[in-house]
């Protein structure tokens, strides 16, 4: 049984979706994407459609992960091709980065949920996406798209909470963020080099770490992992094991975070 609190959060999520009457919700099988899909279906049917954007800063495990959601739970999934690389500015990597995708991507669906006679277009950001650096916020705001999870003032938390709740598999599923995150700003972002991020954490995900990122410097992989594995990481089997796979990806340099994941850590460098 859900908290007061939260349950009114949920009660004001639905009253909003309901509002819509059809839908186009930007789905990338995370877990707040993944509780508003799901929320938005039950009310609306036919009239939710999930939209998931392919490109090269998508990994194809969250890529395939989204469409056997959608399989599973009857949903319609609609596919776009959005290649951010051919965005003016974008490879070059600035700290608008986020502002320069969100706006090219928000721009086709919505050109889609026209198309489509959809009312309106979602996307799954939270409250607690307002305290930190997040410019793709602004494109959004500036096209129009909703964002119900925010406008019923749910948390990371209570949508995890909320997710396990309704059954959803991903209420404690990792956070996630699109593979560009993972570049210094300033730092060219080529397809090559989002295939050997990729490859990285992948590798890292087989070895059993829940939690993983591989920051790029130039040469140099910086990877970040939950506190509790660095003693892990470092002993010297694995961390060979480690060091081999990166250098064979094409990295010069491979580095442990001390500090551990923590989410926005590459936007330190804008305060």
């Amino acid at each position: 049984m859900l908290r007061p609190e939260l349950s009114q959060k949920y009660q004001t999520l639905q009253e909003n979706l309901r509002s819509l009457g059809s839908v186009a919700v930007a789905f990338s099988s995370g877990v707040d994407s993944t509780l508003l899909l799901r929320v938005s279906h039950d009310l609306l049917g036919t009239q939710a459609v999930a939209v998931t954007a392919r490109s090269c800063s998508f990994p194809h495990r969250e890529f395939s992960e989204a469409g056997e959601f959608c399989r599973r739970e009857g949903i319609e999934q609609v596919v776009l091709e959005s290649e951010e690389l051919e965005v003016p500015g974008f490879a070059e990597n600035p700290p608008t980065r986020c502002y320069l995708c969100k706006h090219e991507l928000f721009s086709k669906i919505l050109a889609f949920a026209k198309g489509r006679g959809l009312t309106a277009v979602a996307e799954g950001s939270n409250v607690d996406d307002l305290g930190d650096y997040r410019p793709g916020l602004q494109a959004i705001a500036e096209l129009g798209v909703r964002s119900p999870l925010r406008e019923a003032g749910l948390t990371k938390t209570e949508i995890r909470e909320l997710s396990r709740e309704l059954g959803l598999p991903t209420w404690e599923k990792p956070s996630f963020a699109c593979l560009a995150s993972r570049f210094v700003y300033g730092e060219r972002i080529t397809r090559e080099k989002l295939l050997m991020v990729e490859a990285a954490e992948e590798f890292l995900h087989d070895l059993g770490l829940r939690q993983r990122r591989v920051r790029v410097h130039g040469d140099l992989a910086r990877i970040e992992a939950e506190p509790q594995e660095i003693a892990r990481l470092a002993e010297p089997s694995l961390r060979k094991r480690i060091v081999e796979k990166f250098r064979e990806l094409g990295f010069l340099y491979v580095s442990l975070d001390l500090e551990g994941y923590r989410t926005g850590k590459m936007n330190r460098g804008l305060l």
